[in-house]
């Protein structure tokens, strides 16, 4: 058992003395490597020098200028070549306060001449005749039959001109 143990000490010693010459030759090899080799740091450019701009009133054009604002706002009014436009200064109806497509057609009533439209929104039904404004577009009911009712809205395209843009709603049955 003591030759086992003494065995066992001799290579443990016989170890560490090789581990600290690979120390040894590992930490002189870095050395070199670090006195060799140069880092490539380019160096950072200075700041740009920031030049304020001055604003002489008095040699140029005042920007936001009501007038000329008002100037330009009339030019792009009179450019637009379709002519409609909706009527801003009028009543809003309670049925323009709601989105097209949350009205649903749920019936008509029609007594003489006149057709009524029953529409439905958010659990509420009102009466609709054909010249009422429904819809958040401007949209104005042009016809009313049994099954659908025509609505002519007025909407803005991507180059800002008014447009008609017709739409329908139907007649939506067995709906609670």
């Amino acid at each position: 058992m003591r030759r086992m143990l003494a065995l066992t000490g001799a290579v443990v010693v016989g170890l560490a003395g090789c581990a600290g010459a690979d120390e040894d030759e590992l930490k002189e090899w870095m050395s070199e490597v670090r006195r060799d080799v140069r880092p490539m740091v380019q160096p950072i450019p200075a700041p740009k020098k920031f030049e304020p701009y001055v604003y002489d009133r008095m040699a140029q054009d005042e920007p936001f200028n009501p007038v000329k604002i008002e100037a330009a706002l009339q030019k792009l009014a009179a450019r637009s070549s379709s002519g409609i436009k909706p009527d801003m200064d009028r009543r809003r109806e309670a049925l323009e306060a709601f989105p097209l497509d949350s009205l649903k057609m749920v019936g008509t009533l029609q007594k003489d001449a006149t057709r009524v439209a029953l529409l439905r929104v958010d659990g509420s039904v009102f009466q609709a005749r054909v010249g009422n404004y429904v819809g958040q577009n401007f949209g104005v009911i042009t016809r009313i039959t049994e099954t659908d009712v025509a609505i002519k809205e007025i909407v803005q395209d991507a180059a800002g001109e008014w447009v008609e843009r017709m739409s329908t709603l139907q007649l939506q049955e067995n709906q609670r």
